[in-house]
C-alpha cells in the first residue's frame, strides 16, 4: 500500500489560489506526444492528429464516495485518478491526460494537500499520463474531488456498449468482489476503534480485499492484450457499480438477453473466505459489490480460441435475444431474473 505520513500544518490561506496550484502541480512533467500545452494557461492544449477523442469525468464526494476515518489522502488521489481511467480503457481507448478539480474546507492544511496530489502524481506515473490543469475552491461539506480523464484512439478501435449481439460470449477480466468485501474489513473496523479507540486491528490477512478497495487498478493491459490477440470485443464496460448492474447495461444499450453463469464467476480465495466470515454470499458480493474496476465485454463466437488460454480473462456467460431476458443461472441450474442492485449514487 501507498504510506500517508503526515506531520505538520501548514494553512492553505498562505499561498492562496494559484500559489496553491503551483505547489501543488509543481512535479507534474509532460510525457505525452499529444500534450501541447498543460498546467498554467486558460486551458490545456492537446493534438490528436485525427484520432477520436474520448473524455469521462467522476465527482468524488467525502462522505458519499469515501470516508476519511480509513482512506489515506494518497489512496484517495490515487483512486481518485484510476476510476476515471478504467472509464477511456472501457472504450479500448489509450488514456494519455487528466485534469483534476477540489474542493477543499479549512480544516484541511497543506501537507494533507500534499498526500493527495502524491497518489495523484503516482498515478499519472504508473499510467503515463498528464495532468494539464483543473480548478481549486473551498467548501464547506468537506472534501470534493472531481477528475475527467482524456484518451484516444482510432475510429474503427473503439468499442461501446451498444454492439454485442445474440450468441456473443461475456467475458470479464480479473476477479470480482473483493473491493466490496475490502470495504467490509474496513467499515467493521471502524466501528471497534469508535467504541474502543486503543484496538490495534491485525489486518495482514485481509491485504488483498483492502488493496482492492483502497488502491485499485484500472486494467489499461486489456485494450493492448486484446489487440495482440486480434480480438475486438463488440461492446464493452468497466465494472464499477456492481457486475449485475453492468450487465444489464450492456443487454439494454445492445437489445440483447443474457445468460449469465454464477458457477463462472470469477473470485480469488480470500473472497470466499471473507464472505463465510461476514455471513455474505460470494455471488451477491460480485454481482453487487462495484468498485472492481474489472472490464466486462463481448465478443464473437469465433473469437472464442484466441482468448481460451489466457489468465487474465473468464467467459461467464452469452448473449440471448432480447426476449430470453436478462438472466442468471444459478449452480442449480435454475435461471432467475439479474437484477441491479449494485452502487446506486442518487440513492438515499
Amino acid at each position: 500500500m501507498i504510506e500517508d505520513k503526515n506531520t505538520s500544518r501548514t494553512p492553505i490561506s498562505e499561498l492562496g489560489e494559484f500559489g496553491l496550484i503551483n505547489h501543488l502541480t509543481k512535479n507534474f512533467k509532460i510525457t505525452q506526444k499529444t500534450t501541447d500545452l498543460g498546467i498554467g494557461d486558460d486551458a490545456a492544449v492537446m493534438d490528436f492528429k485525427g484520432k477520436k477523442c474520448v473524455l469521462s469525468t467522476d465527482l468524488l464526494l467525502e462522505g458519499v464516495h469515501f470516508d476519511l476515518a480509513y482512506v489515506p489522502l494518497k489512496h484517495l488521489g490515487y483512486k481518485a485518478v484510476i476510476v476515471n481511467l478504467s472509464d477511456i480503457y472501457a472504450m479500448n481507448a489509450i488514456a494519455t491526460q487528466v485534469t483534476v478539480s477540489i474542493a477543499i474546507s479549512n480544516r484541511f492544511p497543506l501537507e494533507a494537500l500534499e498526500e493527495l496530489y502524491a497518489g495523484i502524481e503516482t498515478a499519472a506515473k504508473l499510467y503515463n499520463i498528464d495532468v494539464v490543469g483543473g480548478d481549486t475552491t473551498s467548501s464547506t461539506t468537506g472534501l470534493i474531488i472531481s477528475v475527467t480523464a482524456v484518451g484516444y484512439a482510432n475510429k474503427e478501435d473503439l468499442v461501446y456498449r451498444s454492439g454485442a449481439a445474440d450468441n456473443d460470449l461475456l467475458v470479464v477480466t480479473g476477479d470480482l468482489g473483493a473491493a466490496y468485501m475490502g470495504l467490509q474489513v474496513l467499515e467493521r473496523e471502524k466501528q471497534v476503534f469508535e467504541v474502543n479507540p486503543n484496538s490495534q486491528p491485525d489486518l495482514d490477512r485481509y491485504t488483498y480485499l483492502i488493496e482492492r478497495q483502497l488502491k485499485p487498478e484500472a486494467r489499461k493491459d486489456i485494450p493492448e492484450l486484446l489487440k495482440a490477440l486480434d480480438v475486438k470485443p463488440t461492446s464493452m464496460i468497466d465494472i464499477s457499480d456492481g457486475l449485475s448492474s453492468e450487465v444489464i447495461h450492456l443487454c439494454k444499450q445492445s437489445k440483447v438477453g443474457v445468460n449469465l453463469y454464477e458457477e463462472k464467476i470469477p473470485l480469488d480465495p480470500a473472497v470466499i473466505s471473507i464472505c463465510e466470515e461476514f455471513k455474505i454470499n460470494s455471488t451477491t458480493a460480485a454481482l453487487n459489490g462495484g468498485e472492481d474496476y474489472e472490464l466486462l465485454f463481448t465478443i464473437k463466437q469465433e473469437d472464442y480460441p484466441k482468448i481460451k488460454a489466457n489468465p487474465n480473462l473468464t467467459v461467464i456467460g452469452h448473449m440471448t435475444d432480447e426476449k430470453s431476458g436478462i438472466g442468471l443461472v444459478t449452480r442449480a441450474n435454475e435461471k432467475i431474473e439479474l437484477k441491479a442492485q449494485g452502487w446506486n449514487p442518487i440513492k438515499k
